[in-house]
């Protein structure tokens, strides 16, 4: 049995990841199909054409979310955005929801933000037991002052679903900054430690201690 249950090993390490590859584009793809269903019906694809094309949901997004960032970049089109800002800013409850969705937004989309920038190795829930976590800013408000030492924000993730976790303000001194890139992150949570990104021998600095660092491997 040990012949037939190395290669059922092999056949799924070819089969499992591209399954599960093709099962989320596909998920996707059907997602986005459902942004065809703002044209009107006449003007629908499989109307059309007759059959259906898996996909054309993804373009129009494409071309929609293209034109309105052409529209935008003059200034007629920025005044046109302030005005139909301001106006959702009057409404209550849709005011925070969006001020806080744009404002993430143009934080973690411009060039010059700090969210998901750098990966670090905090200790949590308690002393002794470390996890990853994503540096999603630098600039706390009162939080900053009230505190006795400088802290940064983090988001710690779940795994191996990464989309929903905690926010943490960690001291930046207990905060281990490292060189594995946020894909190489997302891996490690997303695997539940199984996939370990690959690390050259080296020193780190801990605690202020420059020890020798273990040479890791995936």
């Amino acid at each position: 049995m040990s012949p037939i249950r190395r290669y059922l090993i092999a056949g799924l390490l070819v089969w499992l990841p591209l399954g599960v590859t093709v099962l989320v584009i596909k998920l996707l793809v059907d997602f986005m199909d459902q942004t065809l269903l703002v044209l009107p019906q006449n003007w629908h694809p499989d109307k059309l054409l007759g059959f259906h094309i898996p996909g054309l949901g993804v373009l129009l997004s494409i071309v929609v979310v293209l034109i309105t960032g052409v529209m935008v970049a003059n200034f007629f089109g920025r005044e046109l955005v302030a005005m139909w800002e301001k106006f959702l800013n009057r409404i209550p409850l849709v005011r925070p929801i969006y001020s806080a969705v744009k404002q993430l937004t143009e934080t973690v989309f411009t060039s010059g933000g700090q969210s998901f920038r750098k990966v670090l190795l905090i200790e949590y829930p308690r002393k002794g037991l470390w996890t990853l976590a994503f540096q999603t800013g630098t600039a706390v408000g009162e939080a900053q002052t009230r505190t006795t030492e400088e802290v940064v924000n983090v988001y710690v993730p779940t795994t191996p679903n990464p989309t929903s976790g905690f926010f943490l303000m960690v001291s930046r001194r207990e905060a281990v900054e490292l060189d594995m890139s946020v894909d190489d992150g997302l891996k490690m949570i997303i695997s539940m430690g199984a996939v370990v990104p690959k690390w050259e021998k080296g020193v780190v600095e801990i605690g202020g201690k420059v020890v020798p660092a273990e040479h890791k491997t995936q």
